[in-house]
């Protein structure tokens, strides 16, 4: 008996194996199901407030938009949507969020292995493989990582907009739950007509839902290094050295120069409160890094702030987070091999670790891939459409990087252009991930070398 047990444990293992081998397929596969399950949930009659089955095109967009956790809409969310259709929007970015962040943790630390790494974070098997007992554990830690934040920030929510706005305590609460799961899984939609453009001047409302977004564009790796090893930064992964270092420098940035930008834009800024700006400008330097809400009319916003936004949105947030764009681990590790390079030393060092060639050209490969993707998508919506060259590559940026940030032109791209967005936003959900892991697990050693000859550059 003992034996087959042992057998059925054999199995399992191997396909977990299997799967974990073969990430871009599971990924694709999973999101994929999940979107089309979306698109088939809300056509039905009973999702929309007139009861009327929606078009293809608006539960397709929805539903990629949920599950990939972009936020972008082409119908207004609590508006457009019943109570059923809100509740099945909800439970995609809860998937999608969960989904991503667990697949990007498990294959983060299958590569690990791949490549010879110490395994530092939760997985200390002796074997160069994840058991299947470690697979659940990691989906156990980050699904209750996930529901515990989510829950207090929706205590919060709850009891401000019950006591603050005129809310009943059930209606606060369903508000809370949803803008709480958005705001963590970085969603980005929400029930109010103007996003969180309402609470710009409540700061308990807007620096929760800001925190919510740091704490899930951060990664569980992340946050899980410091829990236990917060007292002592200098045995820091690399991972983690880049996650906080590149993502304390870009919000700082990004604060600064969006509040100068904006302080005196009657539209936006302007007639706040100077605490009221300074916050608001938090806050819009932090959604860029895929949390997708805005607290000012984005459409209103100044240029030197939108490409500012657009550069943050091409970044995006942590490795094995819920964030999208090419990850601020990318381009933090780019700009090391820049001033390796100015300095003209022939390794890259992060700390006290010295960095593989191969993750410098893996990091390159995404960067230019990235470029590539979102440059390809704003040609062909420029080509379906008439708004601004400037408009339409903040939609194709936002799409790519599944941030949701809008200056307002979705709902007007017309059926073509949205499914170019859908396509944006799927292939930016599931494409550095994929990509990175693809790379990392394919790397091997070539049996022989030609001979080195070094061309002209720049």
């Amino acid at each position: 008996m003992s034996g087959t047990a042992e057998e059925r444990r054999a199995r399992r293992q191997r396909r977990v194996s299997d799967q974990l081998a073969h990430p871009a397929r599971l990924i694709a596969f999973g999101f994929g199901f999940a979107v089309l399950t979306g698109t088939a949930l809300l056509m039905l009659p009973a999702a929309t407030e007139a009861g009327e089955r929606p078009s293809f095109v608006d539960a397709l967009f929805t539903a990629t938009s949920s599950v990939c956790v972009t936020g972008l809409a082409i119908v207004d969310t609590g508006g457009h949507w019943s109570t059923f259709g809100e509740v099945v929007i909800l439970l995609l970015m809860q998937i999608g969020g969960l989904g991503i962040m667990t697949m990007a943790t498990i294959i983060a630390l299958v590569v690990s292995r791949r490549l010879g790494l110490r395994a530092r974070l939760l997985i200390q098997a002796e074997t160069k493989t994840l058991q299947l007992r470690d697979v659940r554990r990691v989906l156990r830690a980050i699904i209750v990582f996930s529901l515990v934040t989510e829950a207090i920030v929706t205590a919060i929510l709850t009891v401000r907009f019950a006591t603050h706005y005129d809310m009943s305590w059930g209606r606060a609460a369903y508000d809370g739950v949803f803008h709480a799961v958005s705001a963590f899984n970085s969603g980005g939609l929400s029930l109010y007509s103007d996003s969180m453009s309402r609470f710009v001047r409540d700061p308990i409302v807007s620096l929760t839902v800001t925190g919510a977004v740091l704490l899930g564009s951060i990664g569980y790796l992340v946050i899980f290094e410091l829990t236990r090893n917060w007292r002592r930064p200098r045995e820091w992964s690399v991972l983690t050295q880049l996650t906080l270092g590149v993502s304390g420098v870009l919000v700082v940035l990004g604060t600064t120069l969006i509040t100068v930008a904006e302080w005196s834009n009657d539209a936006t800024f302007g007639p706040l409160d100077v605490p009221d700006k300074m916050i608001a400008g938090f806050f819009a330097s932090v959604m860029p890094r895929s949390g997708g809400l805005n607290s000012v009319d984005i459409g209103a916003m100044r240029e030197e702030s939108l490409l500012l936004q657009i550069i943050l949105m091409f970044i995006g947030g942590g490795s094995a987070s819920t964030a999208g764009g090419i990850k601020v681990t990318t381009f933090g590790l780019l700009a090391f091999v820049i001033w390796a390079e100015m300095r003209g030393q022939a390794k890259v060092h992060v700390g006290r670790r010295q960095v593989p060639e191969a993750n410098q050209r893996q990091a390159l490969a995404i960067a230019l891939l990235g470029i590539g993707l979102v440059m390809a998508g704003t040609l062909v919506l420029l080509g379906l459409t008439d708004h601004p060259f400037d408009r339409v590559l903040f939609e194709a940026t936002s799409a790519f990087g599944t941030v949701g940030l809008s200056t307002g032109i979705t709902p007007d791209l017309g059926r073509g252009g949205q499914l170019v967005v859908v396509a944006l936003m799927f292939i930016g959900r599931i494409g550095p991930l994929t990509m990175a892991s693809a790379l990392a697990l394919r790397e091997r050693d070539r049996r022989y070398e030609y001979p080195e000859e070094r061309t002209i550059v720049g």
